[in-house]
């Protein structure tokens, strides 16, 4: 099992030691543009290998696709990141050509690839790889829900004080301030709603501090978050990888589904070897089902900035 990751900042690093130290890839391919900056950090992270026990090969290259050649899935993690005050919506200039150009080219080598989207804003990166790439619509996956919902699990077991793993929740929507609709109707503690343990108005805030999860973080760190995002990735690619048919809410191409067309956005689907196996119907509520079609609405008018 080789997986590419293209971008060897802090998330993209990231990426890469989460998947090696679970050592079901055989290789991990972390590629950059800068001069020998890819070539550092896997050599870094292979320092690591006898200390954290796996065997996963870690190769860095520079602007080389062709080290990528016969990738099985491969993660797009480049483009400019996020600074203070700055929305995602605002990247989508620089980063659209940048996804659309390693997206090509990762294509031309590994023509069988599952391709996960991490790059900012992501539902938009993620459709216009759709419209950009000739690839069935199952092995484009953008990696959104599965972080805001891991974000959305931390703000519950904390308003909570319970273990995180007691807890299960997901996001859906789009993958922005505003986009997210975190579904507290169907949140739970070991099996029962967390609306027993938590009044309408504490939901209310959990919710409100789920969806600025990302932008609370660029203000302490100056920069976007990389452990969980990283975490977040590696989740998707090991069910890909390893066909655990997983349920994940991920940003997929939606034709239908959830009343929506033409669009990626975050529902819940199953991941196996194939990318995305089924897209998965759940009920929502009537808030919920007006909050998601806002967040689509939203994803919309941010693509309509692209050139496709």
């Amino acid at each position: 099992m080789k997986v590419t990751v293209v971008g060897a900042g802090a998330v993209g690093a990231s990426c890469a030691e989460y998947i090696a130290i679970k050592n079901f890839a055989s290789e991990v391919v972390l590629l950059d543009i800068k001069e020998g900056y890819a070539e550092g950090k896997a050599m870094d992270l292979m320092q690591c290998a006898s200390l954290n026990g796996f065997d996963t090969k870690i190769t860095g290259v520079t602007n080389d696709y062709s080290k990528t050649a016969n990738s099985d899935i491969c993660v797009i993690t480049s483009g400019i990141p996020r600074k203070p005050g700055m929305t995602r919506e605002e990247l989508i200039g620089i980063n659209a050509g940048i996804v659309k150009s390693v997206s090509t080219s990762l294509l031309e080598h590994s023509p069988n690839m599952v391709l996960i989207v991490v790059s900012n804003p992501m539902d938009t990166m993620t459709y216009l790889a759709h419209k950009s790439l000739d690839m069935p619509k199952n092995r484009i996956i953008g990696m959104g829900g599965a972080l805001d919902s891991a974000r959305f699990k931390y703000r519950l077991a904390e308003a909570m004080e319970a273990p995180i793993s007691d807890i299960d929740g997901m996001v859906i929507g789009g993958h922005s301030d505003k986009g997210m609709v975190p579904l507290t109707s169907h949140a739970t503690r070991n099996s029962i709603r967390v609306s027993e343990f938590l009044s309408e108005e504490r939901l209310e805030q959990v919710a409100a501090d789920t969806k600025v999860g990302g932008a609370t973080l660029t203000g302490l760190l100056g920069t976007s978050a990389w452990y969980a995002p990283g975490a977040a990735v590696s989740g998707l690619v090991q069910a890909i990888a390893c066909d655990q048919k997983k349920m994940f809410p991920c940003s997929t191409y939606l034709e239908g589904e959830y009343g929506l067309n033409d669009i990626c956005i975050g529902v819940p689907v199953i991941l196996g070897r194939n990318g995305i196996e089924s897209i998965v119907d759940i009920p929502l509520s009537d808030a919920e089902k007006a909050h998601m079609q806002a967040s689509a609405e939203g994803v919309k008018k941010t693509n309509g900035l692209l050139d496709v």
